[in-house]
């Protein structure tokens, strides 16, 4: 076998070579193509009278179609018009055609060392570039009706509002290709993990027929595991997801239950005040039991499978390239979060869950969307590294999302931060003199300083434990009013990127706070300074060695 040739611009396949490539001819189809089909047969359908009318004015005014009564088609069958009609249909079918390759022919991207870049447009141009060195994860997403032919669209998150780069569609191979690559050479990486096929290129019919057997065979085997090692695959039993989503559903019940049970009572109220008889008010509770019970019957089964249907087949396990999540049931994506882009990490657990022992892990990472667009389904859901796992579960997890922390040292964070206050509790608690602030969390509520984090611990019926590596953290404040000036106590944040995970702190002693701010601002410079995990392919043992003694000085200088 030939080894690959490595190219000027860092890359490894020939779609990274620095070259314009273009995307997977059915690209305009599925972009857009679909929904125009439809809609072109619905104003057919509806208007296929004055179409066909139209038509016969235009190309035979002697045949006199005037519209009125009958079936058009009929007449145009008994007017032996039916070869207008199909070179009308094909005379449409080309056009259609002419515009799909028209929107094809000027859709680009090309990738290079330092940039991933996107252009389209041929009145209306656009041109979008990612730098790689800001890269924060890679999406790989195949809809349902792409995944049945083989085709996966990519998503190069960056920093920023509307800073992503798509680049929909291409073949599935190809777009793991392209994936590896953009992650290699953000890495620093530029001859890693190269590897060449000796195979005859294929034509374009057996691409395409091995793009859908390779789709239809991805509905059932699943995917994106090629290059992960067994163990560090954490999956998540199917009656597990169900069974915590059905609880959840639990409390939509409950509380759609009582908007129900409270118009009822008025509605009872009310008729009986204005005198109406029992049949009246039968019939009018009735009437509002299926006016409102069917429709959040409706709903509550609607979110619940929403939920279950986008976290269903989910699995977390560590790459060569970062942490890889895939989830979804038909339509899969599979998320690439790469060392260093993990802001803060969150484990939690409602009180619901506490008998099953289940918790969730969320993370705050940059990412390229509005924050408008940060609400929808998806957003969170990339938000979300675990759905519902056990403590083994959640530990293997924080091991792949905080690399830079020990095992032994996530177990000692288990006992005294998610599980705790523990003996001899290394928190700063909020005093008892402000245990009003918090009346059942009061002993939990506080932060720990470590030698790379701060841990923020909060909740009694929620428990939370907020990692936040001091490498990625982006500022801390204190603040007092009056009331906290007579407690002597004080309130704190710790501030991170848009996400799920919050750092609030408050009725902290006021010695407490003073030593968060000045403790965290110089351990988080010294760790920032020594950090290498934007180019993660060139962080050397040394350079986690001088990170670590770092931030270990820092939190020793701030303990009071």
């Amino acid at each position: 076998m030939k080894a690959p040739e490595t190219l000027p611009h860092g890359g490894s396949s020939s779609l990274a070579d620095g070259e314009w490539h273009r995307m997977h001819p059915l690209t305009p189809l599925f972009k857009g193509g679909l929904a125009l089909l439809v809609v072109a047969g619905i104003v057919i359908t509806n208007m296929r009278d004055k179409v066909i009318g139209w038509m016969v004015a235009l190309f035979a005014p002697e045949a006199g179609y005037g519209g009125q009564g009958g079936d058009p088609v009929d007449w145009v069958l008994e007017n032996d018009l039916v070869l207008l009609a199909l070179l009308a249909v094909l005379g449409l079918v080309v056009v259609l055609i002419a515009i799909f390759w028209f929107l094809w022919r000027f859709h680009q991207f090309r990738i290079t060392g330092a940039h991933v870049e996107v252009r389209k447009g041929l009145l209306f141009r656009s041109h979008r570039r990612a730098p790689l060195d800001r890269v924060q994860g890679v999406n790989l997403t195949r809809p349902f009706p792409a995944r049945i032919i083989g085709l996966a669209k990519l998503e190069v998150v960056g920093a920023g509002n509307d800073a992503n780069v798509p680049l929909e569609y291409l073949s599935t191979a190809k777009a793991e290709a392209v994936r590896a690559d953009i992650l290699r050479l953000a890495a620093g990486a530029r001859n890693a993990r190269l590897v060449a096929s000796g195979a005859a290129p294929r034509t374009t019919r057996e691409q395409l027929i091995g793009s859908v057997n390779a789709g239809v065979s991805g509905l059932i085997e699943g995917v994106d595991l090629a290059d992960v090692a067994p163990e560090s695959v954490v999956k998540i039993p199917a009656g597990r997801l169900i069974g915590s989503q059905l609880i959840v559903a639990v409390l939509w019940i409950l509380f759609f239950g009582a908007i129900y049970l409270v118009s009822i009572i008025s509605m009872y109220l009310g008729m009986t005040a204005d005198g109406e008889d029992h049949a009246d008010i039968a019939i009018g509770m009735v009437a509002l039991s299926l006016g409102m019970g069917i429709p959040l019957v409706i709903a509550v089964v609607g979110i619940t499978w929403a939920q279950i249907s986008k976290s269903l087949r989910y699995s977390i396990a560590s790459t060569p390239d970062g942490v890889r999540i895939t989830f979804g049931l038909l339509t899969t994506v599979t998320e690439t979060l790469p060392p260093g882009r993990i802001f803060a990490v969150e484990v939690s657990q409602s009180l619901l869950w506490r008998p099953f022992g289940w918790w969730t892990v969320k993370i705050n990472r940059m990412t390229g969307k509005s924050a408008t667009q940060q609400q929808s389904g998806n957003a969170q859901q990339f938000n979300i590294v675990l759905p519902v796992g056990r403590r083994a579960d959640v530990e293997r997890v924080l091991g792949l999302v905080l690399p830079g922390i020990a095992a032994h040292e996530i177990s000692a964070m288990w006992e005294s931060g998610v599980t705790g206050p523990a003996a001899d509790d290394p928190y700063k608690t909020i005093p008892a003199r402000a245990w009003w602030r918090r009346p059942l969390s009061w002993r939990r509520h506080g932060y720990r300083l470590t030698a790379h984090s701060v841990l923020v611990r909060r909740g009694f019926l929620w428990r939370r434990l907020a990692v936040f590596p001091l490498a990625r953290l982006q500022s801390v404040s204190i603040s007092q009013g009056p009331i906290d000036r007579l407690q002597r106590v004080s309130r704190g944040q710790i501030h991170s990127v848009t996400g799920p995970v919050t750092g609030n702190l408050s009725g902290l002693e006021r010695d407490d706070a003073i030593a968060l701010l000045d403790g965290v601002s110089r351990a988080a410079a010294l760790a920032a300074s020594a950090d290498r995990t934007h180019r993660w392919a060139e962080y050397t043992p040394e350079h986690a060695a001088e990170h670590a003694a770092g931030a270990e000085h820092a939190a020793e200088a701030a303990q009071p």
